[in-house]
């Protein structure tokens, strides 16, 4: 038998929040209705709630308390898929009980208001004095609702308590502005209390890159440069920026999915092996993995990068728009909406192993994978005509929309003749297991009632995340890059090839 880490995660029966309240600001807003109430149901239906549970929230509108239930029932209802019956009234039924606090968070009466709510909760023992704190809200007043909890003395965690705050991505625009959110968030937050969200990590197939690698023999001993001729990551939306298109304006691609997202899938596919899968030691190894990648050189950018920009096209017999025509979108912007990167990991494991990877919107499918492609055999064995469309073995990580894992390797085509064909062997997560897979927003729940910060990002992941990709910022605000024009439906622009070396074409995911 392995010998155990001394720090085993703990059993899904265990895995139950403890009572709290949840304070959530920006309560009616469009975040808070479709993934946290949903999510709350959920977890309500799954026994994962405690049994005292006061749902707070708080927003400019003012509202009754009945009516903040009746809005959070409204959006379980209207977030259900027909499979769960019951989800509008899982929380009533739980007992979970509902108020809300209204007023502006550059209010200093606001949070003297929430603090008179949760003392009162407290004294009818409903939070056992546990408080999480969700900033479901636009991310430039993150820092003030910070500073406006710890001015009421709402940060502070009495003996056996906890006080916790959950932020949402975007973590700043740049390397100057995270850092400064940093230093707002920790004038009143220990680090041990922030947590920052990626649900990207709360996908069961991101999760599944630790296990995969470190808990089979056959796997690990191949993920390394000796085997691995390159790295592929691909994060594919067929959907254009849709009615977000004044986000953005301001933050583009890289901001929006390069910078977290794929930073964050690379660092869990490229990582050494921890310690122990407890929290601090995954992030300790994310952290070195990110400061290993090579500094992106403004001299060689145009020839690591490509920047490009969906035009109108049709997908699947629908004529769409190009990015300069969705609503809020200048005519002549010149925001990426696709963005290709080649990496290099300068590491005794990953010299000399390009990480390719490509982030876009309105390209010819969604799918989010990372391809493991392998390096050639020395030499094929085998007469003239025997090999049918032979490539190189490929792993492939499916992390959405079909989660699952895909390994090609060569076999022969039944018959009398030496044919030799390339083959998939798949492993699907819906095919497989009867369990049904939470939704990445159950687990980050239950995860920050828990205390548990293995799938949060921590300050160092944040900063240095920011590093790697400065440089590029700082060349797009040159226009130091050209931007490359696409059509909508297609791979993305044709000069990304080019990042691969060679006649080299990028996977069709």
């Amino acid at each position: 038998m392995p010998r155990m880490s001394p720090d085993p995660a703990s059993a899904p029966g265990d895995r139950v929040a403890v009572s709290a309240s949840l304070v959530v600001f920006g309560a009616t807003g469009d975040l808070a209705h479709r993934k946290l109430y949903p999510a709350l149901a959920s977890l309500a239906n799954a026994g994962q709630l405690p049994g005292r549970l006061t749902v707070v929230g708080n927003a400019r509108r003012a509202i009754s308390n009945e009516e903040f239930a009746e809005d959070v029932r409204n959006a379980v209802e209207k977030a259900g898929d027909g499979d769960s019956p019951g989800r509008r009234d899982a929380l009533d039924q739980l007992g979970v009980r509902f108020r809300f606090v209204p007023g502006s968070v550059d209010d200093a009466d606001t949070f003297q208001q929430l603090r008179a709510e949760l003392e009162d909760i407290d004294a009818g023992r409903d939070g056992g004095g546990n408080v999480l704190y969700y900033l479901s809200t636009v991310p430039s007043v993150f820092g003030t609702i910070a500073s406006g909890l710890g001015k009421a003395g709402l940060a502070h965690e009495p003996p056996g308590t906890f006080r916790r705050i959950v932020v949402e991505k975007p973590f700043g625009r740049d390397v100057e502005t995270a850092r400064h959110l940093d230093d707002q968030l920790h004038q009143h937050f220990r680090e041990h209390q922030i947590y920052r969200i990626d649900h990207y990590l709360a996908k069961e197939t991101v999760q599944n890159i630790l296990a995969l690698r470190f808990t089979n023999t056959v796997f690990e001993p191949l993920w390394n440069r000796r085997y691995v001729d390159r790295v592929e990551i691909t994060v594919a939306e067929q959907l254009g920026v849709e009615h977000r298109g004044a986000f953005y304006e301001q933050s583009g691609v890289l901001r929006d999915i390069v910078q977290n997202h794929l930073l964050q899938v690379l660092a869990l596919t490229a990582m050494e092996p921890p310690a122990s899968f407890a929290a601090d030691a995954i992030r300790d190894e994310k952290v070195k993995l990110l400061r290993s990648i090579r500094p992106l050189e403004p001299s060689e950018l145009p020839d690591r990068v490509v920047r490009g920009q969906y035009t109108a096209d049709t997908i699947d017999g629908v004529d769409v728009c190009s990015y300069r025509e969705e609503e809020g979108v200048a005519p002549h912007s010149k925001v990426e909406t696709y963005l290709a990167l080649r990496l290099d990991v300068d590491n005794w494991r990953w010299a000399g192993v390009p990480f390719c990877v490509r982030a876009g919107k309105r390209l010819q499918r969604r799918a989010t994978e990372v391809a493991l492609r392998y390096k050639s055999v020395p030499f094929l064995p085998l007469p003239a005509g025997a090999v049918d469309s032979l490539e190189p073995n490929v792993m492939t990580l499916h992390i959405q929309p079909d989660e699952g894992i895909t390994l090609s390797f060569a076999a022969k085509v039944p018959g009398q003749t030496l044919q030799v064909r390339t083959v998939p062997l798949d492993f699907s997560y819906r095919e497989t297991f009867a369990e049904r897979a939470p939704e990445a927003y159950e687990r980050v729940l239950v995860d920050a009632f828990l205390g548990d910060a293995t799938l949060f990002i921590r300050g160092d992941e944040v900063h240095t995340a920011w590093e790697i990709v400065q440089p590029v910022i700082d060349a797009f605000e040159r226009d130091a890059v050209p931007l490359a024009f696409y059509p909508a439906g297609s791979w993305g622009p044709t000069e990304s090839n080019n990042l691969l070396g060679g006649d080299e074409t990028w996977r069709k995911s």
